[in-house]
């Protein structure tokens, strides 16, 4: 073979296996591609699937226009590199859906986070993030979420649909259909070895993060200015947070800092709820209304370290089986109830009847630090998350 034939040949090989090589990374499970492929290749019109078997790689020199949804298929991994900015522009078919089996590798650092937001920077004005995984829940052995009807759950405890680390969700929240609206990230039967920690959710018209069931852990949580409740859980998630920082919008609006229930069709569905949450500042506006953090139908859970300010209520425990559960029971410890909170903790019986609430629900500490700084911001979440 001529020596000019076996350098074309050679050239060929290399170029084609620069779309094909990738690497795996085995300290965090990340995934990369050598080559820009798939829907990444137009920036400006990102939108699209990501295929089984196909790992599609964002290039963080570029901004990318979600002019569409962005699914992510069983078998289909999208990694999306530290300082990558995602702005979309279309509203409520601007979204980014993991389908069970589908992986997302969203890994930025405290000084180069990966950023989600609108082009209109306005809440509400685009989709937000939506996790589907294999993990169980109460609604089922499988269920189907309210976006997108994509299935969700099962029985795989340790299911692992990726990584999300130093990620900032802004505007997200905007109507799927009637009365039906996205959060910022949603959760669906989330297993617990996909990693989820320092979140910051930003000025969403709905929740700033909700989970439905699974077994999945997360940390260091950012939740501020959202429309509705900063953190929400329910359908039997059995995870740890820790580290949860949450702030209402300063004109009073927005529901709850804490929501957590059990199934509200079935409050006794096994599942159940029964969350270990740690480490908890809940800031009100300042209006000091509704309730840090409300319990009902039927959910269980553990509380350590909170600090709670500006609301009219600390813990308000609703229905029979959740108010048997903490009335009493030393499940709630180690909180600072500032000065502004009227009531620490109130009780109401599944047929709306006040319950009183009994020595030992929870123990008070003037020093608890709650998400690190009482009061204040907290060291990890300043700069890359809106804190200051």
């Amino acid at each position: 073979m001529k020596k000019n034939h076996l350098k074309l040949i050679l050239a060929a090989l290399i170029i084609g296996s620069s779309f094909a090589i990738q690497s795996c990374s085995n300290d965090d499970d990340e995934m990369a591609t050598i080559a820009v492929v798939g829907i990444a290749q137009d920036p400006g019109n990102f939108k699209g699937d990501v295929t089984n078997g196909q790992v599609v790689t964002l290039d963080a020199t570029k901004v990318y226009v979600l002019n569409g949804p962005v699914k992510v298929k069983d078998g289909g991994k999208l990694v999306i590199p530290a300082g990558t900015r995602i702005v979309a522009t279309a509203g409520a078919t601007s979204y980014i859906l993991v389908e069970q089996g589908g992986q997302l590798y969203a890994n930025g650092t405290a000084n180069s986070p990966v950023t989600f937001r609108s082009s209109s920077e306005t809440s509400g004005s685009w989709g937000g993030i939506i996790i589907c995984g294999k993990a169980p829940v109460n609604t089922g052995t499988t269920s189907s979420s309210e976006i997108a009807n994509t299935i969700y759950g099962g029985t795989a405890a340790t299911d692992n649909s990726g990584s999300l680390n130093y990620v900032r969700i802004e505007n997200a929240g905007a109507d799927f259909t009637t009365n039906i609206k996205f959060n910022g990230l949603s959760l669906f039967g989330v297993g617990s070895d996909t990693k989820v920690e320092n979140i910051a959710l930003v000025n969403s018209a709905e929740d700033g993060i909700e989970l439905y069931g699974g077994t999945v852990n997360v940390s260091n949580i950012v939740s501020v200015g959202n429309a509705d409740d900063a953190f929400s859980f329910k359908d039997g998630w059995v995870g740890t947070a820790s580290n949860i920082y949450t702030k209402r919008r300063t004109n009073g609006t927005g529901n709850t800092g804490i929501k957590g229930i059990n199934n509200a069709a079935t409050p006794g569905a096994a599942p159940v709820s029964n969350p270990i949450i740690k480490n908890v500042t809940v800031l009100g506006g300042t209006t000091g209304e509704s309730n840090a953090i409300r319990l009902y139908s039927g959910t269980q859970a553990t509380f350590e370290n909170v600090v709670i300010s500006n609301w009219a209520t600390g813990f308000n425990l609703e229905s029979d089986p959740t108010v048997t559960y903490f009335n009493g029971e030393s499940k709630i410890k180690d909180v600072f109830f500032d000065a502004n909170v009227t009531k620490k903790a109130t009780a109401k019986a599944t047929d709306g009847s006040d319950v009183t609430v009994l020595a030992d629900t929870y123990n008070e500490k003037n020093d608890a630090t709650g998400a690190g700084n009482q009061t204040g911001s907290p060291a990890w979440a300043l700069g890359w998350s809106t804190l200051q």
